[in-house]
This record gives structure tokens, C-alpha cells and sequence, in this order.
């Protein structure tokens, strides 16, 4: 006799963006007892389908926030307060204001110069890479480490299928953004073309900067990605236990809806070259890094600190701040203003 599955509509704190609904849908659909799984951003709920018998709404909604609390998320049966800390801006406005100065003065020195022209320098990559790797939009690839971590740790712990993880990775940002410079070599952008991405590239960051701040949520369906299916693979192949998975769940992330990894990969269409294109990825993977090493290797979590409000709302305005300089850029490379960080 088959099981009767039941329908239940659960809350969900803590996602922020399209790469959070993909995590929490793999690791729900890994449940025994559930058979499937929408998880919806707009409203921040899931719906389940599965066999819980003689257990309570509150009872399944316990045991799923246990399920997803490695990843930072809370399932509940009531919708929770939509807390939006205004408060927080006043020390995350002077930290990036802070950070701001810092940029402009690196910028000044030749260090970066993402405010100058219509490039985007090694240094300015591995910027944006430090600000991915600390956003909830890398949620999933920090889900990918951990659920990694756990699988192959009854191997009996060692570094190896870390170091294959983030092998994976850099070679794969290399590699494959060294075909998306080709690619882009092969199709000169014209002044019309140059701009129209610059700005799409501006107006992809500026989402995201908006979603980290977490006080728009009707801003989060804006957020774009990739198809979904592509994604689902990805995921999945952390789920496979092999002496290489590590290193193909790196090579997979190239592919998960990071914004800011689809932000870079449309600017590298623009580098002219395959060393170009593959040094601006590997730059950007580089800044990924150490936020990501420290994940795999201690189970680093930002989303459990109490201060993690403000770290999203600083590097939200920083996000903002780069998306801000990108689009102006836009506009002086089709000579429509002068340029304006012109030191």
C-alpha cells in the first residue's frame, strides 16, 4: 500500500536570493519522507509534499530547520516579522563610506582602476571576488563545502577533498573564462555593444547590492540566474561519493547563480583574449578564496553571527557603490557625460 502524502506550507528565514531556493530544495528533496519541493523567494515559503505520520506541522517544521541550520536558514509554520534594522545603517553607511575612500585611493595608485575606464583590472576583479565570497549569494557554493565536507568526512577527515575542491575551482574559472574571452574575441563589441553589456553588468550588480540589504524583498525576483535545471545538476553532483567529486563539484561552480560569477563572465566576454578572459576569472576565483577555504577547512558561517546584519547591509552598499561606477562608465563610453572619476 502506498504512503499517503499530506501538503504542508512552511516559512523560511534567512534566504536572500535564487541560489538560496535551489540549496534548500536539494537538501529537502534529500529528506526520506519528502517526495517534493517548492521553495518560493517571493514569499520566503516552501511547499512539501510527504509522509509524516503522527507527526505535527510544528513537529516537521523543527525538523527541517535542523536540516537546513548548517546552511543558516529557520523553517517555521508562522511567518516570521519582517525586521528590517534600519538601525544597522548607521555603522554599516561609515564602514563602506570607509571602504569607499580606501577603493578611490588604490584606484588613485594605479592598484585598480574600475572608476577610471571601460576595464576592469586584475585588482578590481579579485575585489569583487572578496565581496562575492562574503554575500549570501554564495550561500550555495558554502553549502556545496559543507555538504562536501560531511560526506567525505567518514574518510577520516583529511584536507585532500578540500584542496581537490578549490583546485577545481581556480582551474575552472581559469579555463573557462579563457573560452569566454575568446568567444568575445571572435564578436568585436562595437561602442553600442560595449555600452549595453557595461550597463547590464551595472544593473546585475546594483540587484544584488539592493538584496543584500535586505530591506526591498519585492527586489529579490529581479535577481537573474542560471536555468535551473543546470544549476539542479550542479548541486547534485556534491550528493556523489567519489575520490573526484570534490574536484568536479569545483569545476561546478562556474555554473551555480552566483550574480556576482555572471556579472564577471559577461565582463570577460569583453577582454579581447583567452589569457585575459582567464586571468580576470582566476582573479575574481582568487578573491572567492579565503572566505571559502576557511568555510571548508572550519565551517566558517556568517549567518550565524549576530552581526550579520550589518556585514550584509556594508558589503550591500559596497556592491551598490561598484554597480553605481559600472553604470556612470556606461554612459561615458558612448560619450553621453564626461568622465567622472577621472583622477
Amino acid at each position: 500500500m502506498t504512503p499517503q502524502t499530506n501538503t504542508y506550507t512552511f516559512h523560511i528565514q534567512g534566504m536572500h536570493c535564487k541560489a538560496c531556493v535551489l540549496l534548500t530544495e536539494s537538501e529537502f528533496m534529500d529528506h526520506p519522507a519528502i517526495t517534493s519541493a517548492r521553495t518560493n523567494l517571493r514569499s520566503h515559503s516552501v511547499e512539501i509534499e510527504g509522509n509524516f505520520p503522527d507527526t505535527s506541522p510544528a513537529q516537521i517544521a523543527e525538523e527541517l530547520s535542523q536540516l537546513l541550520k548548517k546552511h543558516g536558514y529557520t523553517v517555521s509554520e508562522e511567518k516570521p516579522a519582517n525586521i528590517k534594522n534600519w538601525s544597522q545603517f548607521k555603522i554599516a553607511v561609515p564602514i563602506a563610506a570607509l571602504f569607499a575612500i580606501l577603493f578611490l585611493g588604490l584606484q588613485k595608485m594605479g592598484i585598480v582602476n574600475l572608476i577610471q575606464a571601460d576595464t576592469v583590472s586584475y585588482g578590481t576583479a579579485f575585489f569583487i571576488g572578496i565581496i562575492a565570497s562574503v554575500s549570501t549569494c554564495m550561500a550555495v557554493v558554502g553549502g556545496l563545502v559543507l555538504s562536501m565536507s560531511a560526506t567525505f568526512a567518514k574518510k577520516g577527515g583529511t584536507a585532500s577533498p578540500q584542496i581537490l575542491f578549490h583546485s577545481g575551482r581556480l582551474l575552472s574559472f581559469f579555463f573557462l573564462g579563457g573560452v569566454i574571452g575568446a568567444l568575445g574575441a571572435n564578436f568585436s563589441l562595437g561602442t553600442g555593444a560595449s555600452f549595453t553589456l557595461g550597463l547590464i553588468i551595472g544593473i546585475v550588480m546594483l540587484i544584488l547590492g539592493v538584496n543584500l540589504l535586505d530591506v526591498f524583498p519585492s527586489v529579490k525576483k529581479f535577481q537573474p540566474t542560471l536555468p535551473k535545471l543546470l544549476s539542479k545538476h550542479a548541486l547534485r553532483v556534491s550528493k556523489l561519493n567519489h575520490s573526484l567529486t570534490p574536484f568536479l563539484v569545483g569545476i561546478a561552480t562556474f555554473f551555480l547563480p552566483c550574480g556576482f560569477t555572471q556579472s564577471m563572465q559577461l565582463y570577460t566576454l569583453t577582454t579581447g583574449g583567452f589569457f585575459a578572459g582567464a586571468l580576470t576569472m582566476l582573479a575574481f576565483a582568487l578573491g572567492t578564496l579565503p572566505v571559502l577555504a576557511l568555510l571548508s577547512f572550519s565551517s566558517l558561517n556568517i549567518t550565524k553571527s549576530p552581526h550579520a546584519g550589518i556585514f550584509f547591509k556594508t558589503a550591500g552598499l559596497i556592491v551598490i557603490l561598484f554597480a553605481l561606477f559600472n553604470i556612470i562608465n556606461s554612459f561615458v563610453i558612448i560619450g553621453l557625460i564626461p568622465p567622472v572619476f577621472n583622477f
